[in-house]
């Protein structure tokens, strides 16, 4: 029997940053309209001969996660932080990461992440507007279920 369902709301992605957080560190606050998801990759490179035969061959490539979070969430704090080591010591801090989806039954492991992409501050509207992180992972492979 399937007992899977489509809740979002109790997904768990958690971060440790080697460096700056040597235990996870739970992300939480997460936007009302998305919490977060992956770019499409292509993992292939395809040739087509003369002679009409296609050939293709694996590549690995890398996983761009987003991650979106209401702006009143103590985990932007989290990736200010991390930017802020960044700027101080002239380098990019590495991450690993887990992003649990209870309702799926679907565990996720990603390793070698680097953060890409962030906004500077929150946009400003009728209320202040949710903020978008972006980590590339050198990984990302489906974990065994609990």
């Amino acid at each position: 029997m399937n007992t899977r369902t489509l809740t979002s709301a109790n997904s768990i992605i958690l971060l440790t940053i080697t460096g700056l957080y040597s235990s996870p560190q739970r992300i939480q606050g997460f936007s009302a309209d998305d919490i977060s998801g992956t770019d499409a990759v292509s993992p292939a490179q395809t040739s087509m001969g003369l002679d009409g035969r296609l050939s293709a061959g694996f590549v690995p490539v890398p996983v761009v996660q987003n991650i979106t979070l209401q702006s009143d969430s103590l985990s932007n704090d989290i990736f200010e932080n991390w930017i802020e080591a960044e700027k101080a010591v002239r380098e990019k801090y590495a991450c690993a990461g887990v992003l649990i989806i209870p309702s799926t039954q679907r565990k996720y492991s990603m390793t070698r992440g680097f953060l890409t992409s962030y906004p500077p501050t929150p946009e400003l509207r009728n209320i202040v507007q949710p903020r978008r992180y972006s980590v590339t992972w050198e990984k990302v492979s489906p974990a065994p279920w609990f």
